[in-house]
């Protein structure tokens, strides 16, 4: 088994002629020319000539992105609904998706599928873009013969799972390019425009402004020391993804501070409140445990502090804590989900009840990051006018106090 998935599946074009005796062309993936040969010939297609599809010089292959997964997990769905068989169904979302990384994943799980492979087993080769919870789903949907209403499931959790993700970074790409460029344009100012002034203002020979003065000073360490700063900020951010990327310790402290963050924070935590709902409520329709179901959970919840509250949570409900009661003792869930668990449990619905809990939170965050744009705009305005204004502010101020003087 190791050394069949070492095998890595390579692109091939031929040229054949079928039973008919018609010249045809085409293009397939496998692991050598004889076993794409062999593959043709049981197809009933007579091999002229198979190579290697050449890779371009120049790549401008795109990643393979969560959103292109939702996509296709959409239209796998769609096409098992209309009946299509699930080999020609790859076959058909495969040549007509448009990022080629994604059309050659595709295609290789069609051929472990040809192979023999069940669903799930093909998708967990791929353990990057298809998580444990996405595979599990799939397991069940097999093995309980509902393959085609659980992927209606995921597509729907995929879809409201990216459009929440989509929501807090357009929120949060707004104010950060605006700041960003500000300080860029501010920058330039020091490094360029202000040395002309200051050069203007020692031909006066007259006293300057104390404002005028320390925009000054702030220029001239900018041109004498901008390596060292360009290099600062380099590192610093290097650093900082590298922690981000390595330490454990480094993510928890930053999962507790989003949390704790004055507005930020109430945003990160909905959303996660919506995603652990969201998650369990699929989960647990689909047939899977509760207990296992909260161990893919806690690895999808996008928060440690919460990852870890949950697996409590798990082991509490496996020796016989109501699901509810583990939520409240947690203090991690507001008083309106620890209810609508209870209710879900009393009354036998509790992936509906779940699914109302994550409809509520996900408009919750709409509403949020809505609010959030609209008061960060005049934060940034404040800020624009304290770094460019300031700047104009301070080298204009002599030429007005010598207007003054004339």
């Amino acid at each position: 088994m190791a050394q069949q998935k070492a095998v890595k599946q390579e692109t091939f074009l031929w040229e054949g002629v079928d039973r008919r005796g018609v010249r045809t062309k085409g293009e397939t993936r496998g692991t050598s020319v004889a076993l794409v040969k062999a593959e043709l010939r049981r197809q009933g297609i007579n091999p002229i000539r198979v190579r290697r599809k050449p890779k371009p010089l120049f790549s401008s292959r795109k990643k393979i992105t969560p959103k292109d997964i939702a996509v296709f997990s959409r239209q796998l769905a769609t096409m098992m609904s209309a009946g299509v068989p699930l080999v020609q169904a790859f076959e058909i979302i495969g040549r007509g998706h448009d990022n080629p990384a994604m059309q050659e994943l595709i295609m290789t799980i069609k051929a472990d599928v040809e192979g023999g492979s069940a669903l799930s087993e093909a998708l967990a080769k791929h353990p990057r873009h298809f998580d444990e919870l996405y595979c599990n789903l799939i397991r069940a949907g097999e093995q309980a013969g509902i393959l085609e209403t659980l992927l209606h499931k995921i597509a729907l959790y995929k879809e409201k799972v990216e459009a929440i993700k989509g929501k807090i970074k357009k929120a949060m790409f707004y104010p950060t390019a605006v700041i960003a460029a500000a300080f860029v344009v501010t920058g330039i100012l020091l490094y360029w425009v202000v040395p002309q002034f200051q050069a203007l203002f020692e031909s006066f020979g007259a006293d300057l402004p104390a404002l005028t003065l320390m925009v000054i000073r702030m220029s001239e360490f900018v041109q004498a020391y901008w390596w060292a700063i360009l290099g600062g900020l380099g590192i610093a951010i290097w650093l900082l993804v590298q922690a981000k990327r390595r330490s454990k310790a480094f993510n928890h402290f930053l999962d507790r501070l989003l949390l704790q963050l004055p507005v930020i924070g109430p945003i990160v935590r909905k959303a996660t409140i919506a995603r652990y709902a969201r998650t369990l409520s699929t989960m647990f329709a689909a047939g899977v445990p509760l207990v296992e179901a909260m161990t893919t959970v806690a690895a999808a919840a996008g928060n440690v502090v919460f990852t870890q509250a949950i697996l409590r949570m798990r082991d509490e409900v496996a020796t016989g804590v109501a699901l509810q009661q583990a939520m409240r003792q947690s203090g991690l869930f507001p008083n309106m989900v620890v209810q609508m668990v209870a209710i879900g449990e009393e009354s036998g619905s509790l992936d509906a009840m779940l699914a109302k809990v994550a409809d509520f939170y996900e408009e919750e965050v709409d509403n949020a990051v809505d609010g959030l744009s609209s008061l960060l705009e005049p934060v940034i305005m404040a800020i624009l006018g304290i770094l460019i204004g300031g700047l104009v502010v301070a080298m204009y101020l002599p030429i007005f106090k010598m207007g003054e003087v004339v």
